[in-house]
């Protein structure tokens, strides 16, 4: 007997929907007074980081879109200056995100989308390769970084993947 198939779309789907659901956790504890708190020079500051984390899905819809886009046409938003601001544009991101993935096929994660700037070039590759690791990949290791500036700022971290120091895993 075979085991069912699930399609790309669906699977990219179902992850996407869990790990969204772990950063809004995260996202929430974020103390809107903290904004500009940055733990070294170097790094970025906690709101800073909070609205990066809330945009980043936004990568995946606009390669949905097109076989290119040109981020010297997009408009990007005004950066959030508050917990409840990053919250809602997180929150917006993450049901577009969602109704995109529902009217794609897997065919459409093989195709190659181009993130340009005028006549540069900044890469051209499959979908899947944009989802996996401009937006998966690249919202974990940012989620990562937050959980980190919450630990140092003694905010409660949430369990992610298992237990955290503060909390039981949820079930």
């Amino acid at each position: 007997m075979e085991a069912p198939t699930t399609s790309l779309q669906a699977a990219l789907s179902q992850e996407l929907k869990h790990e969204l659901h772990l950063t809004r956790r995260l996202l929430e504890r974020v103390p809107s007074e903290q904004f500009n708190w940055q733990p070294h020079a170097k790094s970025m500051k906690i709101g800073t980081l909070a609205s990066h984390i809330a945009n980043l899905v936004g990568f995946l819809e606009m390669s949905l879109q097109g076989s290119e886009t040109d981020m010297a046409t997009v408009k990007m938003p005004e950066s959030p200056t508050t917990t409840d601001e990053v919250l809602r544009r997180f929150d917006v991101n993450s049901e577009n995100i969602q109704k995109a993935l529902g009217q794609v096929d897997d065919a459409t994660f093989h195709d190659l989308w181009t993130m340009r700037r005028g006549e540069q070039v900044f890469m051209t590759i499959p979908r899947s390769v944009v989802a996996r690791t401009l937006v998966l990949n690249h919202l974990i290791h940012h989620r990562g970084q937050l959980s980190v500036y919450l630990r140092l700022l003694d905010i409660p971290v949430p369990a992610i993947y298992g237990g955290s120091a503060d909390e039981a895993p949820q079930r």
